[in-house]
């Protein structure tokens, strides 16, 4: 069954999150994501509160860049999400967009080997291990969780490029997948990622799945056609073949599909950033489009 679920975008100002969150639980939503995007609002803390405000609802964090958080923190930052509400977190890491960590000073000179190192650390900590390692980036000496999660945690990466699809194949329990992905892409990018599985000699199964999670960037309304159009070309995406979707359920449903049928597992519908009413589309999400997605 293909799991389905919303995005919060930060552009939205914080305080409006538990009334976004409270709707997606009424209305039976599955999963609510949100974005640590430089430099509107932390992606952890928003995480705790939708969860704390919640008794069912998944909140997915997509993603955490890595270059801004030491991996031990990351490691204590979704220990106690997990504990605390256990199964409804699921967290991704990534390299975080180059430009904003420039700003910050903590731009990597290789980002892939940063993620690959960081990935390999989180887990090993994530599984209670004691974690020694000198990497070019990650360093630990000793470390160890003192709550570690009661049951294993999936941790997601996010990824564009080959590299970084291989290395999510290989190192990550699975792949978040930008809204600038069409269903040709989405095949891409599952073939790359069952590489880097092959490479580590992983394979699917109940044991060791990886979950691929695509945003599909979405509009409707009377309007839905133009704000997608004005929002791909900001982007500079207008000329991308069967990218977003703009229309009624039916529509949205159907593009749903098509990810699925290319790979995805999850599709989590992205609104515009000028969507007029988010919250009904939160309800749109899960009382239109969820019937009529397998």
């Amino acid at each position: 069954m293909t799991a389905l679920g919303a995005v919060f975008r930060p552009q939205l100002p914080p305080e409006r999150l538990r009334t976004m969150v409270r709707t997606a639980e009424d209305v039976g939503l599955e999963e609510l994501w949100l974005w640590e995007d430089c430099f509107l609002e932390g992606g952890v803390s928003a995480a705790a509160a939708a969860l704390a405000w919640t008794e069912r609802l998944r909140v997915g964090v997509g993603l955490l860049p890595v270059p801004l958080r030491n991996v031990a923190v990351t490691a204590m930052e979704t220990a106690t999400l997990d504990r605390l509400f256990p199964g409804r977190a699921i967290v991704g890491v990534g390299h975080g967009v180059q430009d904003w960590m420039g700003q910050v000073g903590a731009r990597a000179e290789s980002p892939v080997t940063l993620l690959r190192e960081y990935l390999a650390a989180l887990r090993a900590l994530l599984r209670g291990e004691r974690v020694t390692t000198d990497g070019r980036y990650v360093k630990l000496d000793g470390v160890a969780l003192d709550w570690p999660p009661q049951s294993p945690v999936a941790i997601l990466a996010g990824a564009t490029g080959p590299r970084t699809l291989r290395l999510s194949g290989e190192a990550a329990d699975g792949t978040i997948l930008h809204a600038g992905t069409p269903p040709d892409g989405v095949r891409t990018a599952r073939q790359l990622i069952d590489e880097g599985r092959k490479s580590a000699s992983r394979t699917d199964g109940p044991d060791d799945p990886h979950t691929v999670v695509v945003y599909l960037l979405t509009a409707t309304g009377p309007d839905a056609a133009a704000r997608l159009h004005a929002e791909l070309d900001a982007e500079g995406l207008a000329s991308v073949p069967d990218l977003g979707v703009a229309g009624d359920a039916e529509a949205v449903a159907a593009a749903v599909r098509r990810l699925t049928d290319a790979g995805a597992d999850t599709v989590i519908l992205q609104p515009t950033a000028d969507e007029p009413d988010p919250e009904g589309f939160v309800r749109f999400t899960a009382e239109d489009v969820r019937p009529l997605v397998p």
